[in-house]
C-alpha cells in the first residue's frame, strides 16, 4: 500500500484530517494533521469557537501510525506528527472555502504575463493577501481571487503623510491549476492560529 493511501487512512480512521506529508534528511518523516471542518453556521446559530490540534491528538495519531507502517513495512528513522502551525497549507477547495477572508501567500506556477492587465509586474509569481471566493461561472472552474495593496514605502525615519493616497486594492484572479502553493500568511494573531502542537515519535 502507498505511504499517502497508508497514512491518509489512519490519519481520517482516527476523525482527524491529513495536511501535509513530508520525507526529510535523516529518514524524517513528518505528518501533518489538522481538525475536520465543517460547512460555515448559519446566518443567526451559535458561533462555535475554532479548536486546534493538541499534543494528545499528536501522539495518538503517532502511535496508531507507528503501527500502520510497521505492518506495512514502511521504512523511516524518526515519526513526527504536528498541527499545521501558521502558515497552514491549503490543498484543494474546501481548505480555500475554509480560509475565505485569511491573509495568504499564493506562488503560481507560472508569472502572470498580461492577466492583471498592467497593474503588476508580468514577472510575477508571489502574491500576499486576502483570499476571497471569485465571480462564479456556470461549467468555469471555481475562481478564487487574492486582494492586496502594495503601499508605497517610506524611507527610514520619514514621517508618512496622514494625507497621503490610498494604495489602490489589487486583485489578482486565479483557478486551483494555475497555483504552485497556497498557504496561510504565517501573521502571529494570539486570537487564533498562533501555535502548534508537536509530537515526536520514535
Amino acid at each position: 500500500m502507498a505511504l499517502q493511501q497508508i497514512v491518509e487512512q489512519t490519519v481520517t480512521g482516527l476523525g482527524y484530517e491529513l495536511v501535509e506529508i513530508t520525507r526529510s534528511a535523516g529518514g524524517l518523516l513528518r505528518i501533518t494533521i489538522d481538525l475536520p471542518w465543517g460547512a460555515p453556521p448559519l446566518a443567526g446559530s451559535a458561533q462555535v469557537a475554532e479548536q486546534f490540534v493538541t499534543v494528545e491528538d499528536c501522539e495518538k495519531v503517532t502511535r496508531q501510525l507507528q503501527f500502520a507502517l510497521e505492518v506495512d513495512a514502511v521504512e523511516y528513522r524518526r515519526l513526527e506528527v504536528s498541527s499545521p502551525g501558521i502558515d497552514r497549507p491549503l490543498r484543494g477547495e474546501r481548505d480555500f472555502v475554509r480560509f475565505v477572508g485569511s491573509e495568504v501567500d499564493v506562488t503560481l506556477k507560472e508569472p502572470v504575463g498580461d492577466a492583471a492587465m498592467g497593474q503588476v509586474n508580468a514577472n510575477r509569481k508571489k502574491f500576499r493577501g486576502t483570499l476571497e471566493q471569485g465571480p462564479v461561472v456556470d461549467g468555469a472552474p471555481a475562481q478564487w481571487q487574492v486582494v492586496w495593496q502594495d503601499a508605497p514605502k517610506g524611507k527610514p525615519g520619514q514621517r508618512i503623510s496622514k494625507h497621503r493616497a490610498a494604495a489602490p486594492v489589487q486583485v489578482l484572479g486565479f483557478v486551483l491549476d494555475e497555483v504552485r502553493e497556497v498557504r496561510l500568511a504565517p501573521v502571529v494573531n494570539f486570537k487564533g492560529r498562533s501555535g502548534a502542537a508537536e509530537v515526536a515519535g520514535g
